[in-house]
């Protein structure tokens, strides 16, 4: 599509310039005329009319979005379309926390798809990725942002109508800093700083201090979530047993004081003013007076695709707070595939009852747990279908293509490694605990049927074909490693343990000398294009961590090879470990591969102590 923007003014201008690349369109005199203007209503409207094309728009997201909306609709005529976001606040956040720190241009090339589908804020999760000053300790090797960096992100944001926000952790969730000698100090238990302490409070203040100066947004969100054993390590040690609920105000309140210096406006997480230990999500009614007037309660929950869950649940909020935030999820944080099915299923539910609760502040979160493997860009579907309802729009799978560079069905099919059934409300993580499981101990063979080589071998021939569209073929490239390997090892343990009862040597023999060859060499692969990805999008530092695990799998492999040609030559009469009884492995007692989900690598590779 040619356009030409001479009747554009010159906020349109520039962000026609910067979104160009993405949608492909040419800026040429000789193109479709566009006009451009800023209004006070709010969203946009556009309209065709002999060729041309005017758009009125309120903020730069909407010109965005709008632009976006017109490549759609290229040779189309006489159409016209106004949307808005029906939430006040509509974002998304990026996790630079669990290892993959995406670097500074890939955080920008984010805001162009963020801008394009209409969020309007971006939240950077970081536990301890923002350099300190005073904290030379707090995030060293880890790939922290600097306030420099921070800076840049922010003017660049802010150039596209996105408002860049802080998301961090005043309470728990600080592990990685609890290595130094340092900090011990001031480490309540596990991942918990020791509230009432001064020390915690000089490191908060250097936290938000920089933050403050950094990110030009007034909001932040200091997370306290899941600290469920604040008080009980070296805070019981000290001033004996308080109750968990008046040691988490008391250093919430200090929180704010800190906030309040800075002039920074506090969100954070919900769950604390829940009871968490049984799990019943009751209200701790005790809490309902104490809890500050000036801090937003963030409820969030990605686990249910039943709206009527989220009215309830939303209900019980409102009586917390006048101004509840939401947070749902965009799966990318259970292994190296997403669940953009199941995501988009989560999204539809839970907003549908945002916008029936009156709730105003709904981010999407795409959380990296143990490891980061997944891209942020894999969740791009579910990023656009999210959006869609935020605007009250179709899910125009034309829209997708234009921003994305391939269809929508064929962009989801980057969940095929984990996509064993098309029944609602189900995902599983089964290509990472299949990768990782040892294939002489069989902890997950219970879940594995005859049919998932031909099923990973299919997959891999749907992902090959979308290797080399558009600027994300770099992504399925790498699941169509993934699977390739896993069609060789998904029931390789299975295999062999067959053939070992049997005493088939012959079996065996083949498996040593040809399946483990084959499935070593597409090993090599996967981990050479999980390679150029993450060093694409991230910075090196946690890359390590991944050298390790997929470089231990080759080695162990290697050393199960040699075993197998051992008992097959009759060096060694039998094997230990295919003579121990096999126990199915359990997690929340689901026995289905369809729905089981199991991301802790240090559990899944062996029953032994890691680390």
């Amino acid at each position: 599509m040619k356009i030409d923007f001479t009747g554009c003014d010159g906020t349109a201008r520039y962000l026609l310039q910067e979104i160009q690349p993405i949608l492909g369109f040419i800026l040429s005199k000789g193109g479709t005329k566009l006009s451009a203007r800023q209004t006070d209503a709010a969203g946009f409207a556009v309209s065709e009319c002999n060729g041309e094309i005017e758009v009125l728009y309120n903020g730069k997201v909407d010109f965005c979005r709008a632009i976006a909306a017109v490549c759609a609709r290229e040779g189309q005529v006489g159409w016209t379309l106004s949307e808005s976001c029906a939430f006040e606040e509509f974002g998304l956040t990026l996790d630079l926390s669990r290892n993959a720190v995406m670097r500074p241009g890939e955080i920008q090339r984010f805001l162009r798809f963020a801008a394009l589908m209409g969020y309007r804020f971006l939240g950077l999760y970081m536990e301890d990725t923002v350099k300190l000053q005073d904290e030379p300790c707090f995030g060293n090797m880890r790939g922290a942002l600097s306030p420099e960096q921070l800076q840049e992100l922010d003017h660049y944001a802010e150039s596209l109508g996105i408002e860049l926000r802080a998301y961090v952790q005043t309470l728990a969730h600080i592990n990685q800093i609890t290595r130094y000698a340092v900090y011990e100090p001031i480490v309540d238990t596990g991942d918990i700083l020791l509230t009432g302490d001064e020390r915690t409070y000089e490191l908060l203040d250097h936290l938000l201090g920089t933050i403050s100066k950094s990110i030009r947004c007034r909001k932040v969100n200091i997370g306290m979530d899941e600290a469920t054993m604040a008080g009980l390590g070296k805070y019981l040690e000290r001033n004996g047993y308080h109750r968990r609920s008046d040691v988490i105000l008391q250093h919430l309140n200090r929180v704010l004081e800190i906030c309040r210096k800075y002039g920074l406006r506090a969100q954070m997480w919900s769950d604390l003013f829940f009871h968490q230990v049984n799990g019943s999500g009751q209200l701790d009614m005790d809490q309902l007076s104490k809890i500050p007037p000036d801090v937003e309660l963030a409820y969030w929950d990605y686990y249910s695709c039943d709206i009527a869950h989220y009215r309830h649940m939303l209900k019980k909020h409102h009586l917390l707070a006048d101004r509840v935030a939401f947070a749902t999820g965009a799966w990318k944080w259970t292994g190296f595939t997403p669940h953009n099915h199941y995501s988009m299923e989560v999204g539809e539910a839970a907003l549908k009852a945002c916008l029936e609760s009156d709730v105003q502040s709904v981010v999407v979160t795409t959380w990296g747990d143990d490891g980061a493997e997944a891209s942020a860009f894999s969740v791009l579907p579910t990023l656009y279908t999210d959006a869609q309802l935020a605007y009250n729009a179709p899910r125009e799978p034309e829209r997708f293509r234009c921003i994305a560079g391939i269809s929508l069905d064929d962009f989801l099919r980057i969940d095929l490694p984990c996509r064993f059934s098309e029944r609602k409300g189900v995902h599983n993580n089964a290509a990472k605990y299949l990768l990782y499981q040892d294939v002489l101990y069989g902890t997950f063979d219970s879940v594995v049927t005859d049919t998932i080589p031909e099923f990973y071998h299919e997959a891999a021939e749907q992902l090959s074909g979308l290797c080399s569209q558009g600027s994300f073929g770099y992504l399925f490239e790498t699941q169509m490693w993934l699977c390739r390997v896993l069609s060789h090892k998904a029931n390789l343990g299975k295999q062999i343990l067959a053939a070992y009862q049997a005493k088939d040597k012959a079996v065996l023999n083949d498996i040593a000398e040809n399946l483990f060859a084959q499935l070593l060499r597409d090993l090599s692969c996967f981990r050479e294009a999980f390679c150029r990805q993450w060093m694409r999008e991230n910075t090196p530092f946690g890359f390590e961590v991944q050298t390790i695990r997929l470089g231990g799998l080759e080695a162990r492999l290697r050393d199960v090879q040699k075993l197998l040609q051992a008992y097959v030559n009759g060096a060694i009469d039998h094997i230990e470990e295919l003579d121990a009884q096999r126990i199915p492995f359990s997690y929340f007692e689901q026995q289905d591969i369809e729905q089981l989900n199991y991301n802790l690598w240090g559990n899944i590779v062996s029953p032994g102590v890691i680390g």
